[in-house]
């Protein structure tokens, strides 16, 4: 037998052998090319992913504590990070660490608001309100830190007093961070009259006391404090009990007027002329359940032992 090749079919098996290469390049190139627009798709869902970020964090303002913490204007005490309401002189001093986010904290003011405002107005007592974010550390999210901001930058305009009032008569539920929404803030600011500037605006939007908010909560978790609230009266904790009792508006009143037995009530105004006096929406607003505070919004009832009793501290600092 011949092992030679007819013309013919070596000519047709070169050309079939040709087609093959031919439609293994053609292959080898759309691949290619598959690939290429792939990547060219990540890419440019990462740049508009990236663009809303953006965006997002323009409003939530999240984390834009980069520079040295600017203390709000009155701000006293050491390393400028109190908050003082009422008479500088007044006999005692009630301290009290907050977080926006905090619902026991909410319970605490909503119970107390009204005797806290009475014995600040009478001369009896002097606020210093320190601000924490234990509440973004456990649960995640911004809304301590963009609330306290925005409390800070109330307290640039003389506000702070009225303005914290409606953040806490206006919380949110623990686990929703709406307060992570400079927009929110902005929109709760129109509830205090004059507050909502472009100044005010400003300060929200850039985060202007952030890490000085910052700074704040470091002094609360290196304080020792278990949780918040945590309520001093001249140094003593008396929240949720003093000595067996649990607080309440009536014990409040007592303990205070047992320190000041013999002392004069103060009369001297803040140290910053332009501070605040004793907020104005707490002489109405610790209302019963269900009844509305003086910004309109309603008030809920403690979750305590008995009327006016608020819960134990929320959210231990190293939780």
């Amino acid at each position: 037998m011949s092992d030679k090749i007819p013309e013919g079919n070596r000519s047709a098996r070169e050309r079939l052998a040709q087609q093959r290469e031919q439609e293994k390049g053609r292959e080898k190139r759309r691949r290619t090319l598959i690939v290429a627009s792939a990547v060219v798709g990540v890419l440019g869902l990462a740049a508009v992913v990236g663009l809303i970020a953006a965006n997002v964090n323009k409003d939530s303002g999240e984390d834009t504590a980069s520079g040295p913490a600017i203390a709000p204007s009155g701000a006293s005490g050491e390393d400028a990070l109190t908050l003082p309401v009422g008479a500088a002189d007044a006999p005692s001093t009630l301290t009290i660490w907050e977080d926006f986010r905090c619902p026991v904290c909410a319970q605490f003011e909503n119970a107390l608001r009204e005797s806290v405002s009475e014995l600040v107005n009478d001369g009896q007592v002097k606020v210093e309100y320190h601000l924490a974010t234990i509440i973004d550390g456990n649960l995640g999210g911004s809304g301590s830190l963009r609330a306290a901001n925005a409390a800070a930058c109330a307290q640039d305009a003389g506000k702070f007093a009225p303005y914290h009032d409606v953040l806490f008569s206006n919380q949110p539920p623990e686990p929703d961070d709406a307060y992570g929404r400079n927009s929110r803030l902005i929109e709760l600011a129109g509830k205090v009259q004059g507050l909502d500037t472009p100044e005010f605006r400003s300060c929200v939007e850039d985060g202007d006391h952030d890490s000085w908010v910052k700074k704040s909560d470091t002094a609360f978790r290196e304080g020792g404090f278990q949780g918040t609230p945590t309520v001093l009266l001249n140094g003593e904790s008396v929240f949720p009990s003093k000595d067996g009792e649990q607080i309440s508006p009536a014990a409040l009143k007592k303990w205070v007027l047992a320190a000041n037995k013999g002392k004069k009530p103060g009369t001297t105004a803040p140290s910053d002329p332009d501070a605040p006096a004793p907020s104005s929406a707490s002489s109405s607003s610790a209302s019963p359940e269900g009844s509305a505070t003086a910004d309109g919004s309603a008030t809920p009832s403690p979750q305590g032992d008995g009327p006016g009793e608020p819960a134990a501290p929320s959210s231990a600092a190293g939780s």
